[in-house]
């Protein structure tokens, strides 16, 4: 009877003993997953930050669009107000021209007429001068807006490609295959260098 619970007692504790090896060689090649989690972490805190300066060009191509559409407008009210100084400076050549022809004299109309044509041709040249600051202005606010853009659409190719290196990652600690993980791995090393050709590269 002892003799069958010692047998008993030495299987339990050798069962024990392969469970306990079993679970060490386990735990031994299985030592890598931890660095699966390490490298997901700092892909996720990549992927953030790449989320963070992508959605900053979105704003700023928002932003610049509105500034264009603004010195836009503002350029249009210039140049329609040049064509209402034009016209009047045209009513009032024409009425030169006719106090020149008029055979009477005229007792300083010509030279009023005259101070009335130079006082609009100067004010024409100063509204041509803020018109065409507000087009260069207008051009610029593009410029900045088409290489924010850019920028935006180069961030969002580097957190799609961050995206599916995490995803790759969490089938990597699922399945525990190694080369997805280094697939994702490349990935993240590809999405980083995007993410630095983006914002070193690619100046606004």
């Amino acid at each position: 009877m002892q003799t069958d619970e010692m047998d008993e007692l030495k299987q339990l504790v050798a069962e024990l003993k392969a469970d306990r090896a079993a679970q060490k060689e386990k735990e031994k090649r299985e030592h890598w997953t931890k660095y699966v989690s390490l490298t997901m972490v700092c892909v996720a805190v990549l992927a953030g930050l790449a989320t963070l300066k992508g959605g900053g060009f979105t704003t700023r191509t928002l932003k610049e669009m509105n500034e264009a559409t603004f010195n836009q407008s503002e350029a249009s009210d210039q140049w329609s107000f040049y064509q209402a100084k034009s016209i009047k400076q045209n009513l009032y050549e024409i009425e030169l021209e006719h106090a020149r022809a008029a055979t009477l004299p005229t007792t300083g109309l010509v030279e009023k007429l005259q101070a009335k044509i130079e006082k609009y041709e100067r004010e024409k040249a100063e509204i041509t001068a803020s018109a065409k600051k507000f087009e260069a202005t207008r051009d610029a606010a593009r410029s900045t807006a088409a290489r924010a853009a850019e920028h935006s659409k180069g961030m969002g190719l580097t957190i799609t490609l961050f995206q599916i290196a995490i995803a790759l990652g969490a089938v990597c600690l699922i399945v525990k295959k190694k080369p997805l993980w280094i697939i994702s791995i490349i990935l993240g090393a590809v999405a980083t260098a995007e993410m630095i050709r983006v914002l070193n590269f690619m100046p606004l």
